[in-house]
């Protein structure tokens, strides 16, 4: 997630798996895989990879849609979470959210607080349609930016049982206030002029403009997050041709339905259902769990991964503490 963020030119694109149909992770021998997929409710067609234990009997099991980082696709980080929570007997659906990736829409790459909330209750509609899924235990997963619209969505979709945060950003709150809120109402002024002033121009020349190329090699002095992103987005690590934080960029009109919108207004309401949030220590993202924890009604936990930052809990399989997720659903969807 580098929404604003310009960085500087790729050196490892000669190293890169450059094929569409890559994954920054290998499946495990315990799972299967399927492509996938299903329409929200504004006519989109998103497509996903499901994921389903092989020794799996006949009972039916318990499920979760997974999505997540903003800006990242199913073949990074939220398929290496649905493939973890696979392999502990969950039937997982990992999914690209509309405009990007493989799901559709257009035009591409561009984000919405609203599309992407029912992009989870989409794959809820999805899951508790599976014959092998108990659509009585059904939970979601968000990472990073999607951790926020994971809560927003399970605020309102009450089928949803239980709700994970992962590293979370509420995007709503750093594109309308800036990191740490340190955005002036001038500079917000400013940038809404901006914004506006392109909107004249995508409908003079009948087309979309894009942003910047997203995670640049990052300049010597550039904050440490910034050179973090990179090290996943834009090397081996994580790499994916399609996910627009590997180089690509979304519509510089983007931002708009950010500036206006908080999409965790109502998190009291997830209460009675269980919410589990996950951050890094070191993550510069941290003070947004803690502001949605601290927003949050009972029953809730907070877990801060000793030493982890940001993107640690992108892949880093040693340090996400998914046997704690695993219990944590387990204990949940009963």
């Amino acid at each position: 997630m580098t929404i604003g963020q310009s960085f500087a030119q790729n050196k490892n694109s000669k190293k890169m798996n450059t094929s569409k149909e890559h994954y920054t992770f290998q499946l495990s021998d315990k799972v299967t895989r399927q492509k996938v997929s299903f329409k929200n409710r504004y006519g989109i067609t998103l497509l996903g990879d499901l994921y389903l234990p092989k020794d799996r009997g006949n009972e039916k099991l318990s499920a979760l849609a997974i999505s997540g980082p903003f800006g990242a696709v199913k073949e990074q980080s939220s398929g290496l979470y649905a493939n973890q929570m696979a392999e502990r007997g969950f039937a997982v659906v990992a999914f690209d959210p509309s405009y990007t990736g493989e799901s559709g829409g257009e035009p591409r790459n561009l984000a919405s607080p609203e599309i992407n909330t029912e992009d989870f209750s989409a794959a809820v509609d999805f899951l508790g349609l599976q014959k092998n899924v108990d659509r009585e235990k059904i939970g979601i997963i968000g990472i990073c930016g999607f951790g926020g619209f994971a809560l927003n969505a399970t605020a309102i979709d009450k089928r949803i049982k239980a709700v994970v945060a992962s590293t979370m950003y509420d995007m709503t709150r750093v594109m309308s206030k800036g990191y740490n809120d340190a955005t002036i109402l001038e500079q917000r002024t400013k940038t809404l002029e901006q914004l506006g002033e392109q909107r004249w121009k995508d409908a003079e020349a009948g087309t979309f403009s894009y942003g910047p190329e997203y995670n640049k090699a990052p300049k010597d002095d550039d904050p440490q997050y910034v050179k973090e992103y990179y090290d996943y987005y834009r090397t081996p690590r994580g790499y994916h041709e399609r996910s627009v934080n590997s180089g690509n960029s979304w519509t510089a009109t983007t931002p708009l339905s950010f500036m206006n919108m908080p999409i965790l207004s109502y998190i009291q309401e997830i209460s009675p259902r269980p919410l589990l949030i996950i951050a890094g220590e070191k993550a510069h993202s941290r003070y947004f769990s803690e502001t949605a924890f601290q927003n949050a009604n009972e029953p809730k936990e907070l877990v801060i991964v000793p030493n982890a930052v940001h993107v640690d809990l992108y892949d880093k399989i040693a340090v996400i503490p998914f046997d704690k997720m695993d219990i944590f659903f387990r204990t949940s969807l009963k």
